[in-house]
């Protein structure tokens, strides 16, 4: 029975608070909120807005939608993703009790009141991802009780704000906008703020002194904002700070020792600047970092074996630096390793068998260094392991590295071009993994052989690139057949026969797949597939940037040029150039909607160019050079815009019915030297003119020179030509003259 009586309260308790919940949200608001209200409302699109139950009937506005209240008070307005349109009404400042303003994620325009400063409650204020612009409204007495500012996604310009009387400010998000000038330090740290965002602005000048006053900072972001010169001593005060993230600047200098004073810290970004010298290898006291990236700067030295001591790293990019030597990190104490990427550097010696230990390893870029040795036989134990480039480096025995990586379950990135793998020859069997693979490059390694069976069983390959190597034989049917391929490089081989059909039927490439273009699970990783030190060609340097594509260029293939090829409309590049290929042009191809880049010169085809082809309205790149085509050149469309090289050395090729026709060049080198006969012969004939010219007129003016008589006889005869054209003219004028006066007085 007691319990009953304990019960009782419990309930009373709870009506009353229902009672009191639902009279606060039915209660008539202050009258001149509710006229602020309706004034910011009638500020707006409304033909966009999701706003309901906004309206002058309903004098309610604490139950309206993103207000709330307290005793009868507007304190908090969030219309955050509301689709707003329009500006902000000056209206807004009439509601002196507002807290909380949240208007982010929506189209608001225009310039911000500048009497919003004035609200003198406002703590939490979230104008970002939205499209205001000018300045933005500042005061020197503004905003004393805020604690939180958000502008981030606009287009503000001028300097940045400051709140020099916002003494509890925690937050403030400035970034992505358009402010400039310097960075006014000293009075960003009069209250205890914990975060500073200002990357993406249009920042000019140094980073000056000041942020050691700091002494909460946690987070500091000037992430491509235009700073230079050195970073600031005091800035390796800040004890606290967790995350320093600088990159895409153009800072400078040296890193100094004191890093090893940012005991807290977790993330460090600074790469893509100009910072120079060694890395300090002060990282024993940085126990917490996980996220380390200095890429893209001019540092040397070693890499810090003091890295070893960060046992919660988990990426490392120092890519594209000019560091050397060997890699002396022990990876054996480093087990949450997620990233390592080293590449285009100059380190040398053999690749880590300690990184074994790094089972959480998933992506490890070494490419472009001067590494030597084999792929370790440990490389076995990284099973998460999903990208591996190990490009341009002195690796070798291939056949050894596929036998070990066919073990990892996860890769689906493997690049190993341009390597030490002379004169082997790529093994044709022993190879039964790579079931996930996805990119697999094995480019300019000199490798002999075929195109290996076991690269069919490779179902969800996409990107395959054996460029620059010595392969020979036939281009195997059942490549074509590999249902997720876009892009196929083979150029620069000795493969012979005719290309199968199956190339055409792509389905990757055709429109009965259609997610073939999606290529969001591929990781956009830096791939680096430059041919050899001496080429100018394309350079993809991720895979996001891959067209595409069929490149078969450079071999022995012969055959037609298959009308199949039109039902690959998705296909960007088809580059069949400096084969075989013999027959017409067909006019199919015109319906491949999507290609940019055709090229089939140095073949011997012959009959015409099918006008069809200028249907093709992407089309950026077209050759047909050094074949034996016939006829006019289509006009219109993108042929407007091709130059004559790409029709040279077609000796019955012309440019429209009285054009001029494009023959073979007979002299002066190779017959890719992009000249043709007809525009040759003019300019010798002209050339050969201009000499006999000069030749006759320097003989005439020697003679007149050194032979007296001969000077004296030329001037007189040229004193009687001109006596003689003087009296045929005179004679001529007086008869005109009187039949002019016989006209006149007849």
């Amino acid at each position: 029975m007691g319990g009953y009586y304990c019960l009782f309260p419990c309930l009373l308790v709870c009506f009353l608070l229902y009672t009191h919940g639902s009279h606060s949200l039915n209660q008539t608001c202050n009258s001149t909120d509710l006229e602020a209200l309706l004034a910011f409302s009638s500020g707006l699109d409304r033909k966009g807005s999701r706003l309901v139950g906004w309206g002058p009937n309903d004098a309610a506005c604490c139950s309206w939608t993103g207000v709330s209240c307290d005793l009868g008070r507007v304190v908090g307005l969030n219309l955050s993703n509301k689709n707003l349109h329009g500006g902000i009404s000056s209206a807004i400042t009439l509601l002196d009790g507002l807290v909380t303003l949240n208007l982010s994620r929506n189209s608001l325009r225009g310039q911000p009141p500048e009497d919003i400063v004035r609200l003198a409650r406002m703590r939490i204020l979230d104008l970002s991802m939205n499209v205001f612009s000018g300045a933005f409204p500042t005061s020197e007495h503004g905003f004393p009780a805020i604690e939180v500012v958000n502008v981030s996604f606009n287009q503000f310009k001028g300097p940045h704000p400051v709140f020099p009387v916002a003494m509890n400010m925690t937050i403030l998000d400035i970034s992505n906008n358009a402010f400039s000038g310097g960075i006014n330090t000293t009075a960003l740290c009069v209250a205890p703020v914990k975060a500073l965002r200002f990357s993406g602005n249009e920042f000019t000048g140094e980073i000056r002194a000041g942020f050691g006053l700091c002494k909460m900072l946690t987070e500091l972001s000037i992430d491509g904002s235009g700073v230079t010169g050195k970073l600031p001593r005091d800035l390796y005060t800040i004890s606290e700070l967790r995350r320093l993230s600088l990159r895409e600047n153009q800072l400078s200098g040296s890193l100094s020792e004191d890093l090893g004073n940012f005991s807290q810290l977790m993330h460090m970004d600074l790469s893509y600047n100009m910072f120079s010298g060694v890395i300090p290898n002060v990282f024993g006291g940085l126990r917490r970092l996980e996220f380390l990236n200095l890429a893209t700067n001019l540092l040397t030295g070693t890499l810090p074996a003091s890295l070893s001591s960060c046992p919660m790293l988990r990426v490392i990019n120092l890519r594209n630096n000019s560091l050397s030597g060997k890699i002396a990190i022990d990876f054996s104490i480093l087990p949450r390793l997620n990233v390592l990427d080293a590449g285009s550097n100059k380190l040398s010696g053999p690749i880590p068998r300690d990184l074994m230990w790094c089972t959480k390893l998933r992506i490890l870029s070494l490419g472009r260094n001067l590494l030597d040795g084999e792929i370790p036989e440990s490389f076995k134990n990284l099973r998460s392991l999903s990208h591996l480039s190990l490009s341009s480096n002195g690796l070798t025995n291939l056949s050894s590295a596929l036998l070990v990586l066919q073990h990892l379950p996860q890769l689906t990135t493997l690049v190993l071009t341009t390597n030490s793998y002379d004169g082997e020859t790529l093994p044709m069997d022993g190879i039964s993994g790579f079931k996930s693979m996805q990119v697999l490059v094995l480019a300019n390694c000199a490798l002999s052989g075929n195109i290996p069976p076991w690269l069919q069983r490779l179902e969800s390959l996409r990107v395959l690139d054996l460029s620059w190597n010595k392969l020979n034989g036939k281009i195997p049917l059942w490549l074509g057949n590999l249902n997720n391929l876009f892009y196929v490089d083979l150029s620069k081989n000795l493969f012979s026969g005719e290309l199968p059909e199956s190339f055409t039927q792509m389905k990757s490439l055709s429109s009965s797949n259609s997610s073939s273009s999606e290529h969001a699970s591929i990781e956009d990783l830096p791939l680096f597939m430059r041919k050899n030190l001496s080429s100018k060609g394309l350079q993809y340097n991720h895979v996001s940037s891959f067209p595409p594509s069929l490149i078969l260029s450079n071999n022995l293939l012969a055959g037609p040029v298959s009308p199949g090829f039109g039902y690959l409309v998705k296909l960007h590049v088809l580059d069949l150039s400096r084969n075989n290929f013999s027959g017409r042009i067909p006019d199919e191809l015109s319906n491949m909607s999507s290609l940019e880049v055709l090229n089939l010169a140095h073949n011997d085809l012959n009959e015409f160019i099918p006008s069809s082809l200028t249907k093709l309205t992407f089309l950026s790149k077209f050759d047909v050079s050094y074949n034996n085509l016939t006829g006019d050149i289509p006009t219109g469309g993108q042929f407007s815009t091709f130059t004559k090289e790409s029709f040279v050395g077609n000796a019955a090729l012309c440019l429209g019915r009285n054009g001029p026709c494009f023959g073979k060049a007979t002299f002066g080198g190779t017959e890719s030297d992009g000249t043709d006969t007809v525009s040759i012969m003019p300019a010798m004939t002209y050339i050969t003119a201009e000499a006999g010219f000069a030749f006759g007129l320097l003989t005439v003016c020697n003679i007149l020179f050194f032979a007296r008589a001969w000077r004296a006889a030329y001037f007189l005869a040229v004193d009687r030509f001109f006596d003689m054209l003087y009296v045929i003219i005179m004679v001529k004028m007086n008869k005109l003259r009187r039949k002019w006066e016989d006209k006149e007085h007849p």
